[in-house]
């Protein structure tokens, strides 16, 4: 299988060694990893394959994976198309453009845009300020 070729790609956490379950993952965390999977696979995916490759050890349930390809294909973030009696995923983003669209959609979702640019943009370190500034003053 390719899992050799996709050796970048992160694990999902799984139960360590005593049994204890993984922590809860971040909101997100799990799209960002198939949506990985699904760029460094260069080729359509079956949720089968994709579950596979993030955890070989088998404990990301299937459905988990089904979930989130269906959420994924909702936002545009991935084309299916059937083959055989499966549908097969290829990525159409990478994840910082899709965290970029869930900071939109959560915006956009208020009312008071200054205020809550305001509190992101000074909660920011330095280097993120710098970098802000300099993206707004080339557009």
């Amino acid at each position: 299988m390719c899992a050799e070729r996709l050796g970048s790609i992160p694990r999902v956490r799984t139960a360590d060694e005593s049994g204890d379950p993984a922590p809860r993952r971040r909101p997100g965390e799990l799209a960002s990893h198939v949506l990985n999977t699904l760029v460094e696979a260069g080729r359509p995916l079956s949720p089968g394959e994709v579950l596979e490759l993030l955890d070989p050890s088998g404990a990301l349930s299937y459905s988990a994976v089904v979930t989130t390809l269906t959420r994924l294909h909702e936002k545009k973030a991935v084309t299916r198309q059937r083959i055989g009696r499966a549908y097969h995923y290829t990525a159409l983003t990478d994840p910082p453009a899709l965290v970029a669209w869930r900071m939109s959609k959560l915006l956009e979702s208020e009312t008071d845009h200054t205020s809550i640019l305001t509190r992101f943009v000074s909660g920011l370190d330095k280097q993120d300020e710098e970098t802000l500034r300099r993206l707004l003053g080339e557009s």
